[in-house]
């Protein structure tokens, strides 16, 4: 199985971000942003196997990812001085409610069991939602721990669902651009791009 990545030009936004940076986080160590692109494939799945194991596949997230592409430009990996992957954020496109509403899919975010404690995954997922952002992306939804995403401005969203199982407590989602979440209502379904 390879990854091929949804071109945004089939969606309502269109992302401004190519290539690489580099950052630094919470350590002394540098870190290389990348898009995420196809050859990383393999080596994504075995960090998130590392970090999710097996299971994975079973959440209900998982089944919105199910024959849907990754946003190209909005996928972005996390390499070291030495080019190793240490950490991972992808974002899928979702349809809240009756389809009228166009939401990303924050998920999942990773980062190898040896990074973690230095923030890494608190800077990946502010460079995602900053590329999101630009992109004029209007809402961010994912399953998680509310505490931990309420540092980046998640708030838990009851007015959507997830499919099951899922704890309505950790259905959280963010408002880009102006996007007020009282529009965002229903089920959260997948998106098939035209």
């Amino acid at each position: 199985m390879n990854l091929t990545f949804a071109s945004s030009a089939n969606l309502p936004v269109q992302s401004a971000w190519t290539n690489h940076r580099q950052v630094g986080c919470g350590s002394q160590d540098m870190f290389r942003l990348d898009d995420e692109i196809p050859d990383d494939f393999w080596e994504c799945e075995a960090l998130l196997d590392t970090a999710f194991g097996p299971g994975r596949f079973a959440l209900s997230a998982y089944r919105l990812r199910e024959g849907v592409m990754p946003l190209e430009g909005l996928c972005v990996v996390a390499r070291d001085e030495f080019g190793v992957l240490a950490g991972l954020v992808r974002f899928w496109p979702v349809l809240v409610g009756s389809g009228a509403c166009e939401a990303l899919l924050l998920g999942p975010i990773a980062v190898h069991p040896t990074r973690q404690g230095e923030g890494l995954g608190s800077m990946l997922i502010k460079e995602g939602v900053e590329r999101a952002e630009a992109d004029g992306w209007r809402f961010i939804v994912l399953v998680g721990d509310a505490q931990y995403y309420s540092r980046f401005g998640f708030i838990n969203c009851p007015s959507i669902r997830f499919p099951p199982p899922t704890n309505p407590a950790r259905v959280l989602a963010m408002g880009l651009n102006a996007g007020n979440l009282s529009a965002l209502e229903g089920e959260v379904g997948k998106c098939r791009p035209a």
